[in-house]
């Protein structure tokens, strides 16, 4: 058994996905640049490797710390571990399908399975007095019941959507630097 770290590696995967979202949310909310082959390669090359691959290193981690070596005993961290896994796939997902200009409409499926888990997490962690990461799993909510209409064609919901990406991934930068702030500096700031 090993000890305990304070180090949760929680803030690699906020950057991520705070990224993710800063890179699409815009396009979808303001529709600049138009989308065409060319920028739907570039979000899709952003979305595999910035919220795909950091999310998925990150639930791996914290699946590996709490499960193997037991250094990460704070028990809504599974839920963490879970959520990041879970996304970060799923990110892999729709970065390939962006860059490959494949058919969303599937997508409604996915984002019914995701609402699941966002609710969940949205729950865990308010029960937990978390309520930073809280606010962030009711923003990632939020961003799947619109992807919903959006995949189903609902023309103005992508607009909401990229509103609702470009807010989550202003939290998640908050929770980012907050939870930075808290571990390497000693900040005592509300935060993941």
């Amino acid at each position: 058994m090993f000890q305990a770290s304070a180090f949760v590696p929680v803030v690699l995967g906020f950057f991520g996905l705070g990224t993710g979202y800063l890179i699409w949310g815009p396009q979808e909310l303001l529709g600049f640049p138009a989308r065409d082959p060319s920028v739907n390669r570039s979000l899709g090359v952003w979305g595999i490797f910035l919220p795909g691959l950091c999310q998925v290193v990150t639930g791996i981690l914290l699946f590996v710390g709490m499960t193997w070596f037991k250094v990460f005993t704070d028990a809504p961290l599974f839920m963490a571990a879970l959520a990041f896994s879970a996304y970060g796939i799923h990110w892999f997902a729709l970065g390939w399908n962006r860059f490959q200009g494949n058919d969303p409409r599937p997508n409604a499926g996915m984002s019914v399975a995701f609402t699941v888990i966002s609710v969940l997490g949205a729950f865990v962690f308010f029960h937990a007095g978390a309520w930073p990461v809280g606010v962030l799993f009711i923003g990632l909510t939020v961003i799947y019941v619109v992807d919903f209409f959006v995949s189903i064609g609902i023309g103005a919901a992508e607009r909401a959507l990229g509103l609702a990406h470009v807010l989550t991934g202003l939290w998640l930068m908050y929770l980012m630097v907050g939870t930075t702030l808290n571990i390497a500096s000693g900040f005592h700031l509300p935060a993941g």
